[in-house]
């Protein structure tokens, strides 16, 4: 993106090929901010889940999912907010890729009440729990099952706009005892997805589909090549 311009390079490209710039500006003018403005921080409040989109300093992509109770994504001031980090898995992938790659999207959805969705995108930073405690002096001290995180995601909002509701389903909550913070391997699933006794690589080619041909890959990403992905978790 250039300074002082909304969008991608990218994105304004293919509105001039497909036309849609004036579909375009439309919404730029009309839903697009560089801040949260009250009604969005009100909506921050209240969500209980976030996804967060990451990537490494050679684009390769992870989405992670993130909850806790309302109130968890803490809205700092009109052009900042942040996150908990606790204690998971080990991986870390989100937390390396912003070490290399501070660019992040998150996207909070209300499937419950309004059926809507807020984009946030922005620039993050890591910052322990003692140090961000005692700059924010409204920073959420009470967590669920008396959990305490380990560090916090900054960031600096750079853009903030709606997701429509058209195809968002609406879903019932219902009472369920969440356990937080276990370690214990059933209650977070187990191997669901039998991926411990499946090989790390598909060297012989049974598990897969014909790869993509060299014009298809070229016209899906123009300018990448394709190498495997790396290690994916929280």
């Amino acid at each position: 993106m250039q300074m002082g311009q909304i969008g991608s390079a990218g994105e304004r490209g293919l509105q001039s090929e497909y036309g849609t710039e004036d579909r375009a500006a439309k919404f730029y003018s009309d839903q697009m901010l560089d801040h949260l403005n009250p009604t969005m921080i009100e909506f921050v409040g209240r969500q209980e889940i976030a996804f967060i989109a990451t990537a490494d300093a050679s684009g390769e992509c992870d989405n992670s999912l993130r909850a806790g109770t309302p109130g968890f994504m803490h809205v700092i001031d009109s052009k900042t907010l942040a996150y908990p980090e606790y204690r998971g898995n080990g991986v870390m992938a989100s937390l390396g890729n912003i070490r290399e790659n501070p660019h992040v999207g998150i996207i909070l959805v209300d499937f419950v009440q309004d059926l809507i969705g807020l984009h946030v995108n922005g620039s993050a930073r890591i910052v322990e729990d003692p140090v961000l405690r005692s700059e924010i002096a409204d920073l959420p001290a009470d967590h669920t099952n008396g959990r305490i995180p380990e560090r916090w995601v900054v960031v600096d909002v750079e853009e903030a706009y709606i997701h429509c509701r058209k195809h968002i389903p609406r879903m019932a909550p219902v009472p369920r005892h969440r356990e937080w913070g276990t370690d214990d391997v059933k209650r977070k699933g187990g191997d669901y997805f039998d991926a411990k006794a499946t090989p790390r690589h598909d060297t012989d080619g049974e598990l897969s589909e014909e790869p993509a041909t060299a014009e298809l890959t070229q016209t899906i990403s123009p300018g990448f090549s394709v190498v495997p992905a790396g290690t994916s978790g929280n």
